[in-house]
């Protein structure tokens, strides 16, 4: 087996198996797969690999795999390259055995999901390559497909990135919108603290340095520099002298990041590589014949 890149634990099957059954459930629609049903024996057995089709990063191997043992428990799944590993192209991810029914009937849903989480992946690992050499980490945030939130900030973790928070529960993210709503920095900061325990980290956007030495002054955990250029993040950097977590946000991309990461920001939040990444190109290819 390929030794992955980074090494993440894999999702528990609770949590993804309702996500592959609901996929599998609107692909097989009233009448199930009347195409394979009609033209394979239910006794023909198959063997395939699936492979990628261009160089990437790993993630949704899990989902993947659920999506055949889900119409068939007899399916022999093997793994080639887990979450986390890089591939180059027309290299196998993962070898597939049983019944050729079962197996031509979850290709795409199998298919759909390791390639758009790899999609998440290697576009998380670009940008992580690209902050090398400095202390910025790139996390995510909740611009995620619905119902896959959890599956895509797992993507990308596979792919070298952290995880902001999962939702609206995780921790207080005071926003441009509940700052106005509030009237300032001050009143959104102190009313978020007197609502909630010492356990709630306080996250507050800011736009521009008067505002962060605000925030600075009534101490919130982190503060998220909102679309500042990098000769503005720098100053941010300076003036608060380790006083809080920052993270940098906005304008966030494969041609933007290294300048951004070298100016000693903590996290570079990137909704790109959730909300639109390129699929990684992967195909099952059935060996021809039918196995005994």
């Amino acid at each position: 087996m390929k030794k992955p890149a980074t090494p993440v634990e894999p999702l528990p099957n609770v949590l993804i198996e309702p996500i592959v059954r609901a996929a599998l459930a609107e692909d097989l629609g009233r009448a199930g797969d009347i195409t394979t049903n009609a033209i394979i024996p239910a006794s023909q057995r198959a063997r395939g690999r699936i492979v990628a089709l261009r160089a990437g990063r790993i993630a949704g191997i899990g989902a993947a795999g659920l999506a055949f043992t889900l119409l068939d428990q007899s399916i022999r799944f093997e793994i080639e390259a887990p979450n986390g590993a890089e591939v180059a192209a027309g290299e196998t991810i993962a070898v597939v055995e049983g019944p050729a029914r079962a197996l031509l009937t979850g290709e795409r849903v199998a298919l759909n999901f390791l390639g758009q989480l790899s999609g998440v992946a290697t576009a998380t690992a670009r940008l992580v390559k690209l902050c090398e050499g400095t202390k910025a980490r790139v996390t995510c945030t909740r611009k995620t497909t619905p119902g896959l939130r959890a599956m895509e900030k797992h993507a990308v973790r596979c792919g070298g990135g952290f995880n902001h928070r999962f939702g609206l529960d995780d921790a207080i993210l005071i926003k441009d919108n509940h700052i106005a709503a509030a009237g300032s920095v001050a009143n959104a900061i102190t009313r978020a603290r007197a609502h909630h325990g010492h356990m709630t980290k306080i996250e507050i956007e800011v736009d521009s340095l008067a505002q962060l030495e605000e925030a600075l002054s009534l101490k919130a955990d982190t503060i998220l520099l909102d679309n500042m250029p990098p000769e503005r993040l720098r100053e941010a950097v300076k003036l608060t002298a380790g006083r809080a977590t920052l993270e940098a946000s906005g304008n966030v991309s494969e041609k933007t990041i290294a300048a951004i990461a070298a100016t000693g920001v903590d996290y570079i939040s990137s909704g790109a590589i959730t909300h639109s990444p390129k699929c990684l190109d992967v195909a099952l290819d059935l060996e021809d014949g039918a196995l005994t």
